[in-house]
């Protein structure tokens, strides 16, 4: 329903944003759901202008975390500056602690849940080359970090921005609750922002969310240039003009504007889908996650510091994570995760039953990754998994730990 840069085709007007209205919370599921004669859950022409964009968020917001580690041999001035950059969300904390008591707990000490959200907001430097500044922003993509105990592996879960969720009551920006809503998911981050965000997927998954991080387009090229572009693997040329990307097939390193086209665009590469799109970037993620590790970077104040002044300038928080100590604090075992134990999945969906350009959760399947997530569990991902879900590896006996489909940090998109 739009072209590469995401421009709509569809309908526009406030009840095309996927919402239905007057749903409650409390349901038994959240997805699936009979709406009754002609209710059918559409877009907005704001979710349709921003529409399937990128998942670029997560390599920002895991360079961050490798990196804060180095910036303790920079100098003090170099420490308070890179501290200020990282901005504090106050607003949000508050409303979650408002709502602290119907909060899921924390199952596993030192496990943490970080909710990684790419905004989409044209205010700013270098964002507003990507569409008109309308004053309001969407979570182009939001995914759920799980780092294991003891830093034994890290997970990331992507969460469609098109997902048919209950969205409680949130706070607006200007003071006013929205009503309860069954909308797309990224309706929760443009009325109520991270906390909103944060509460839906805490009821949806019942994971307890610990940290959360925002970063927009500016940061993402920023970050990519920083660590002086990303390699990744073409089997044919791409030739897109509304992405601005032209490559030739096989190793390519782009660079930040490039990198963004990449994870953008949708018709020039692959077979045109969603899927097929989110698989690529994911991929991109696992090559930015290599070169931020590499010695090279880590161990180069030169380079390093470029790096962190990108990140840290990009990065909107929640107040316990808003200072390099906090970060440094939260990953200072991530280095040692093997790259194989990196993984990257989508949460098992399908098109939804009253609109096929919108996601529901595959049960009990979705439910079982949560569980795992909750309960600090063991996953495993695959590229030979069945789409949308997992439970045993297809190579071989049944396995104890589920295997989803999706990818590591060490698979390399040319195999």
């Amino acid at each position: 329903m739009t072209d590469t840069a995401g421009t709509p085709s569809g309908p526009t007007g406030d009840d095309a944003a996927g919402v239905v209205p007057g749903r409650g919370v409390g349901c038994a599921e959240s997805t699936g759901r009979r709406l009754g004669p002609g209710a059918r859950a559409t877009a907005t022409g704001h979710g349709l202008m921003r529409r399937r964009r990128q998942q670029w968020v997560l390599g920002a917001a895991i360079g961050v975390a490798l990196l804060v580690v180095g910036a303790t041999g920079a100098g003090w001035a170099v420490y308070v500056k890179l501290n200020g950059n990282i901005t504090a969300d106050e607003a949000a904390a508050a409303e979650l602690a408002r709502y602290e008591k119907e909060r899921p707990t924390s199952l596993v000490r030192d496990a943490q849940n970080i909710l990684l959200i790419g905004s989409d907001s044209r205010s700013g430097d270098g964002n507003s080359e990507y569409g008109r500044d309308s004053g309001t922003e969407r979570s182009d993509t939001t995914i759920l970090l799980h780092l294991a105990a003891g830093r034994r592996s890290a997970t990331a879960v992507s969460l469609p921005r098109d997902l048919m969720v209950d969205v409680p009551s949130c706070l607006r920006p200007d003071g006013s609750r929205t009503e309860p809503m069954f909308a797309m998911f990224n309706y929760a981050f443009a009325m109520g922002g991270s906390a909103c965000s944060v509460r839906t997927v805490e009821k949806l998954t019942d994971v307890r969310v610990d940290h959360y991080v925002v970063v927009d387009f500016s940061g993402f090229k920023e970050m990519v240039d920083a660590v002086d572009g990303v390699e990744v693997c073409l089997k044919e040329p791409v030739d897109d003009k509304a992405a601005k990307l032209r490559l030739p097939a096989g190793r390519v390193t782009l660079d930040g504007e490039q990198a963004l086209g990449y994870v953008r665009a949708r018709k020039s590469l692959g077979n045109g889908s969603d899927t097929d799109r989110m698989d690529r970037q994911q991929r991109f993620l696992g090559a930015l996650v290599n070169k931020v590790r590499s010695n090279d970077v880590l161990l180069n104040p030169v380079k390093l510091y470029p790096v962190l002044d990108a990140a840290t300038s990009s990065l909107t928080t929640d107040p316990d994570l808003a200072s390099l100590r906090g970060l440094y604090e939260l990953v200072r075992g991530l280095r040692d995760i093997p790259t194989e134990r990196v993984q990257f999945l989508t949460v098992p969906r399908e098109s939804y039953v009253y609109n096929a350009n919108r996601d529901q959760l595959v049960e009990p399947e979705a439910q079982l990754l949560f569980e795992r997530l909750r309960k600090d569990a063991p996953v495993k991902v695959s590229r030979n998994a069945q789409q949308n879900y997992g439970d045993s590896d297809t190579k071989g006996p049944a396995s104890p730990t589920p295997v989803f489909r999706g990818n590591t940090a060490a698979d390399d998109g040319c195999e």
